[in-house]
């Protein structure tokens, strides 16, 4: 273990201390996440290419003898108490609300267990596209799994801790962060096909080419539950229900099936355009286009052509901004910055959009360069203060007892 992960392992206990009057019994850690491509084609049946990130959110814990569970979160300073038998949405949009949605999909699932404390803590910056959330379901999701023994596999926790964000939180997100934060693995970014769950390591060889990765904060928050998230899921239905009755495809279920050709050709376009609102063809040029990009990009990857790479990332950034809407003025400004640069590869928004972050892949030795030519005048011309996190690829979910 690191000193850096020692340290926060070691003040998260002590809290666990003065909020149970005990010590925890057991860690778990659960990163954020970095999506290099692939946006918004997750509830499309689609390909994606995140990793997982050097920041996380930690979970420690402590067996109770009853059906209480105590949820600490020490960034907030409070502490959430439910019953197994009785659990209740906490205030929309409440920090808690995640843990009590693990802790049903678990029950829901069959998996038996009882009561336990828990203590909460996390760098991963909240409302910044960096999958906090998904960071804090699997933590919880993995200390429970280790506390009680339960048989759940890495692909079967992730998908509960999906269940448990658009059930229980009522957030319809796709399976990408779920997976990412629990099964990705160090110097690699995770190829996965959100149909089939399919998944595998792509060889991310960064230091070996000079390179870095840099994610940007823009410094806009933005809530996934009060954003326009479920209208894109709601709009690419849509795409699909007209383009299955103009093609005559009455199999046809998902934006996955559809080609490129068939979304650009007259029948397409008739199907998903009219006079005031042509919203489904765009959404649906962009969730099929963003599939072939990840798929290219995964191949450009396994031959280390990082050039290759940064255009893809630029392609499907313009299309997030023009075909699909999720962009800001904040994160086209970013970008524009950083890919006006020589020494930066590609750039690109990150996460579901609507603020957030950009993610951008650059030579490894002009971090300085990137704070003066691209952070510095988007401060200046915005008023917003970014933050930088040079991160690279790092292991999924971990856990481990305490002595």
């Amino acid at each position: 273990m690191s000193a850096a992960r020692a340290a926060r392992v070691d003040a998260l206990a002590a809290a666990f201390r003065r909020e149970f009057g005990r010590p925890p019994e057991g860690v778990s850690e659960a990163p954020g996440r970095v999506n290099l491509i692939g946006e918004h084609v997750d509830y499309n049946d689609g390909l994606v290419l995140p990793f997982a990130i050097d920041r996380s959110v930690l979970c420690a814990w402590a067996l109770r003898d009853d059906t209480t569970v105590r949820a600490y979160s020490a960034e907030f300073s409070e502490c959430s108490t439910f019953d197994l038998h009785d659990i209740s949405h906490a205030a929309p949009g409440a920090w808690e609300n995640y843990i009590r949605g693990v802790v049903a999909a678990l029950r829901a699932a069959g998996h038996a267990f009882g009561g336990v404390d828990l203590a909460l803590t996390g760098d991963v910056p909240p409302g910044a596209g960096l999958s906090s959330s998904a960071a804090v379901e699997v933590a919880v999701a993995g200390a429970l799994r280790d506390a009680f023994g339960l048989p759940l596999s890495g692909p079967d926790l992730a998908l509960l801790c999906q269940r448990a964000e658009n059930a229980f939180v009522g957030v319809q997100s796709g399976i990408m962060d779920q997976f990412a934060s629990a099964l990705s693995h160090r110097d690699a970014a995770l190829l996965v096909d959100c149909r089939t769950l399919a998944h595998r390591d792509v060889p991310l060889r960064l230091a070996g080419a000079g390179l870095a990765v840099v994610i940007t904060d823009s410094g806009v928050r933005r809530e996934l539950l009060s954003s326009a998230y479920n209208d894109r899921r709601r709009e690419c239905a849509e795409a699909v229900a007209r383009l299955r009755d103009a093609l005559r495809r009455p199999q046809l279920a998902s934006l996955r099936d559809v080609s490129l050709d068939e979304v650009a050709s007259r029948t397409g376009r008739r199907a998903l355009a009219d006079d005031s609102n042509d919203t489904p063809l765009r959404r649906a040029r962009h969730v099929v286009s963003e599939i072939a990009r990840v798929a290219a990009a995964a191949e450009a990857l396994d031959r280390d052509d990082f050039a290759a790479l940064g255009r893809l990332m630029v392609e499907s950034h313009l299309s997030l901004r023009d075909d699909y809407a999720v962009s800001t003025p904040e994160l086209d400004l970013l970008v524009a910055l950083a890919t006006a640069q020589p020494y930066v590869a590609g750039s690109r928004l990150t996460g579901a959009g609507f603020g957030g972050c950009t993610v951008s892949v650059l030579q490894a030795d002009a971090a300085a360069s990137f704070a003066r030519d691209v952070v510095a005048p988007y401060e200046a011309r915005t008023g917003h203060q970014a933050a930088t996190y040079l991160t690279s690829p790092q292991d999924g979910l971990r856990t481990w007892r305490l002595p």
